[in-house]
């Protein structure tokens, strides 16, 4: 399987089916903050509505359903499943006794009848087998829809911005906001440097990750026979050559680097000139006007 092809995260796409590529790279770098930010002290509500926008936004987007089916199936998948372990791992924790507490904490506790359990679930015993009761309380709920809908927020933001927009792109935008810091002496242009090659090198530890597995899907290594130990050793070992064959790229690319003389940072260079069309002005009209909606709605409905 080409992880590189059919699993296309972080990477850029070429093509000109989306109305995302037309918006301009500066209001996709503040679109992408207010999925970051907004979150932040949010309620359920609101990071509930954060995905939900996500998700029609990906389906809208005109994008191939080849490119992002298989990432927003598997980012589900991941956020679900983490959900669910801070969900019940959080559950069934008591709180430790503490004798600096309020005595009549309890009392006030019973007066205000705050329901701490949203669902209860006594001992049963199944054939031989004896399950514990279980508590689900509102503060575990929450817990797990905050973790689950931040890991997607954060990372399908991110990628739909990478899917629709260049390296270089990005790069220049972030250089337009950073432009006061240059005033001061900041060297702004070796850190979108360093930020460039990071972005150019998600694919090589793609493409890393792929060669290894193929490594081992043609020893047909049986695990069952290892045993659990030699397994998690074999494991280890695979993950352990994984880093190093990372760090030996990423080695290769510092001794190109160095056997330069003289490097040229100007990122400015990296401004690319449109030609603005109407449906361009369209769009950007239609974000500029999202990201205030956006504020605005955080600031009415999105509180804890």
């Amino acid at each position: 399987m080409n992880i590189l092809t059919k699993f296309s995260i972080g990477q850029y796409v070429d093509g000109n089916r989306s109305w995302l590529r037309i918006i301009d790279s500066r209001l996709k770098i503040i679109l992408v903050l207010v999925f970051l930010i907004t979150p932040i002290w949010a309620g359920p509500f609101w990071r509930l509505s954060l995905v939900i926008c996500l998700i029609f936004l990906t389906f809208v987007s005109l994008l191939p359903l080849r490119v992002w089916w298989r990432s927003v199936v598997f980012l589900t998948g991941l956020s679900l499943l983490i959900g669910f372990l801070s969900l019940f791992a959080f559950s069934d924790i008591q709180s430790l006794d503490n004798s600096l507490r309020d005595p009549n904490e309890l009392n006030l506790i019973i007066d205000s009848q705050e329901k701490w359990n949203i669902l209860e679930i006594s001992a049963k015993k199944i054939g031989f087998i004896t399950l514990g009761p279980y508590n689900l309380s509102k503060k575990a709920l929450e817990l797990g829809i905050k973790t689950s809908t931040l890991i997607f927020t954060v990372i399908q933001s991110v990628n739909l911005m990478l899917l629709t927009t260049l390296q270089e792109d990005i790069v220049w935008a972030l250089s337009f906001f950073m432009a006061p810091l240059r005033k001061i002496g900041l060297p702004i242009d070796k850190w979108l440097f360093q930020l460039l090659l990071a972005l150019r090198f998600i694919p090589l530890v793609q493409e890393e990750f792929q060669n290894i597995l193929k490594a081992v899907s043609v020893r047909s290594i049986n695990f069952k026979n290892l045993g659990f130990k030699k397994s998690i050793k074999f494991l280890l070992s695979v993950t352990e050559r994984l880093f190093l064959n990372i760090f030996l790229r990423i080695d290769q690319g510092a001794d190109s680097l160095l056997s330069k003389k003289y490097v040229v940072i100007n990122t400015n260079r990296f401004k690319t000139l449109d030609k603005s069309t109407p449906l361009t002005f369209i769009f950007n009209s239609l974000s500029i006007c999202f990201i205030f909606i956006a504020i605005f709605l955080r600031k009415q409905y999105g509180a804890l």
